[in-house]
């Protein structure tokens, strides 16, 4: 791997923790409230990484905006409070983050949920101090479109590498002209990784070091 990249762009679940327990339990939370049939937690797997109201509208079929609105405040209302907390730590993941924040490669955090959420969960992991900064999204933008504003803003560049574990991080990075490399750890397939062809393909968080190991290991102070 002779590229050398001037920043890591990681997504947060699936990648850095498994967020399944939270989010499963605060789907169900507004699945429920509305009458609708609670879900197996296996089968929520399937739902960590699109955007939350796209969730709602492929399990319960409803089209209309103001619907849709109504099961997402609802499924925030619960991940606000207790589901966020719900998240579980990778393995490997706290040591690994702390030897890249060692080299000269600044770390950031780019994901489909709102930023609060971000920082609250890396804060509760004692993370939050190894990144640079922390990108959100929310309901209506596209990941590829969060990348694109952080290319325009200068805040990464075609050197940038995306590192996630579903198969909108790796196509989000190239539709921005970004490396990216795609996790096997999380809630994405093999076969959904490599159809999207990510710069890497990663089976453990061992692995990431990888990405900087052509790069200076001056320490960040």
């Amino acid at each position: 791997m002779a590229h050398i990249h001037d920043l890591l762009l990681f997504d947060l679940d699936g990648t850095i923790s498994d967020p399944i327990v939270g989010i499963a339990r605060s789907i169900n939370h507004a699945l429920s409230h509305y009458g609708c049939e609670s879900l197996e937690v296996s089968s929520i797997s399937a739902y960590v990484g699109p955007q939350i109201d796209e969730t709602f509208m492929s399990i319960t079929g409803l089209k209309e905006p103001k619907q849709i609105q109504d099961f997402v405040a609802k499924y925030r209302e619960r991940y606000a409070e207790v589901g966020f907390s719900e998240n579980t730590l990778y393995p490997q993941i706290p040591e690994v983050l702390s030897n890249l924040r060692k080299t000269n490669t600044p770390l950031t955090v780019n994901k489909k949920k709102k930023k609060d959420f971000a920082e609250r969960i890396l804060e509760m992991f004692g993370l939050r101090e190894h990144f640079l900064f922390v990108s959100g999204g929310d309901v209506g933008i596209h990941k590829w479109q969060q990348i694109e504003g952080l290319k325009a803003s200068g805040a990464v560049t075609t050197s940038s590498v995306m590192i996630g574990d579903r198969a909108v991080d790796i196509s989000a990075a190239r539709r921005n002209g970004l490396f990216s490399a795609g996790v096997l750890w999380g809630h994405g397939s093999q076969s959904e990784l490599e159809a999207e062809c990510p710069s890497y393909l990663f089976a453990s968080p061992s692995e990431l070091p990888l990405l900087v190991r052509a790069n200076s290991s001056i320490e960040r102070t």
